[in-house]
């Protein structure tokens, strides 16, 4: 592996560790400044500010780095990431808290300039498997984010954040000294920075006139939504349910992360042979929902553990989806399709957190595994969508 796709892999990887480590801590971080006990509503916003500013950004990063390359703007959010750690290392308020998930947002944005990056350097016949490495390397960081998190968290709930300041200036000077441009725009055709493109919202009119497209943007949409479940109410519900401590809370979800991590490395090839794309997705909907349906009636901490080679098909089909996804736009438009692709992707990351966290309030005190049956239900939704999708054939390339 050169070492260009070392340090791609190393920054995606290190955005999951940023999102995980706090899910173990969350609700005791909040409870330590704001005393406040019932802390869901609090998780809630804590969570769609982030995914708010994700929103925000990803659109005006993917954008950027099509006019000004893709080395500056993931340079500069890498240092945007190591200042956010130092302030959630050190935060004594809840709205200095809010400020750091804010910056985290931000710079978490960068994953659009990541995919473009990959998609620069790799020849189509390479994206799914690549694409499938990354979404792998995002389920590692994801397994490494929560176990950190737990494990530190128990000695003190800063210590995390500061050792993913640490990783995250390893990886910036690696990048300084090792990540070359992937593309460099004609000094002719370009053309001064429009600000009003900036808009998050003004990319949507460009992908509404794409043939075909938006089907894929809305089922992204809904996966994404549902994804937030996890951060949202795990860690409540296992404290709920079970009187988990971070350590347990990390390692339920770090094994969750390896078991997304080992699927989407080994899986998607595979499957799409043997079943094609729209099959592939549905096994994937299929195995989550009997994973969540038994997490929503089980008592017994064990079974956790013993149903997470299930949820290893909820993966599956994305990779392929997401490469099938690049070929309908052409070289030159890479950045800003992976900004909206991650622009819906984070507005649903928005909307959904708010919701799974009211709902969670709602259920606590009765039944806390019911919030694992709404999500079920969203995953009916997203299938009825599925199964009308058009998947373009290997042969159709709509170039904008």
């Amino acid at each position: 592996m050169n070492k260009a796709l070392v340090v791609i892999f190393a920054t995606i990887g290190l955005d999951a560790v940023g999102i995980g480590l706090i899910f173990p801590i969350l609700p005791r971080l909040i409870d330590s400044v704001t005393h406040a006990g019932n802390v869901a509503h609090y998780i809630g916003i804590m969570t769609a500010l982030y995914a708010a500013m994700q929103f925000i950004f990803a659109p005006m990063l993917g954008a950027l780095s099509d006019q000004l390359g893709r080395r500056p703007v993931l340079l500069i959010s890498m240092t945007g990431a190591a200042i956010n750690y130092l302030i959630m290392a050190g935060a004594p308020q809840l709205w200095m808290l809010l400020i750091g998930r804010a910056i985290a947002g931000v710079t978490s944005a960068n994953i659009s300039v990541a995919t473009a990056y990959l998609t620069d350097i790799s020849a189509e016949k390479d994206r799914a498997r690549r694409f499938g490495l990354l979404n792998a390397t995002f389920g590692i960081g994801f397994i490494v984010g929560p176990i950190l998190g737990g494990v530190l968290g128990d000695y003190g709930l800063r210590l995390p954040f500061i050792a993913a300041a640490v990783l995250n200036d390893g990886n910036l000077l690696l990048a300084l000294f090792v990540l070359p441009e992937s593309r460099r725009p004609s000094r002719e055709k370009r053309e001064p920075i429009d600000l009003a493109a900036l808009n998050p919202l003004r990319p949507f009119r460009w992908i509404f006139s794409m043939q075909g497209l938006m089907p894929i943007i809305i089922v992204f949409f809904i996966f994404s939504g549902i994804g937030e479940v996890y951060g949202t109410c795990w860690a409540l519900w296992g404290y709920d349910v079970f009187g988990w401590n971070g350590l347990w809370i990390g390692l339920s979800l770090g094994t969750y992360g390896a078991c997304q991590a080992l699927a989407q490395m080994f899986l998607p090839g595979p499957a799409v042979k043997l079943l094609g794309e729209r099959a592939t997705i549905l096994t994937g909907l299929a195995g989550t929902c009997l994973a969540l349906i038994i997490m929503a009636f089980t008592t017994k901490p064990w079974v956790v553990f013993a149903i997470m080679p299930v949820f290893v098909l909820g993966g599956v089909g994305v990779p392929s989806l997401q490469s099938l996804a690049t070929r309908m736009v052409g070289e030159d438009w890479q950045g800003q399709f992976q900004g909206v692709l991650a622009s819906a992707v984070s507005l649903a990351s928005v909307v959904a957190p708010l919701g799974f966290s009211s709902f969670y309030f709602v259920v606590q005190q009765q039944w806390p595994g019911a919030i694992w049956l709404s999500a079920v239900a969203v995953y009916a939704i997203a299938a009825s969508m599925v199964l009308t999708l058009r998947l373009p054939t290997t042969e159709t390339a709509d170039v904008v």
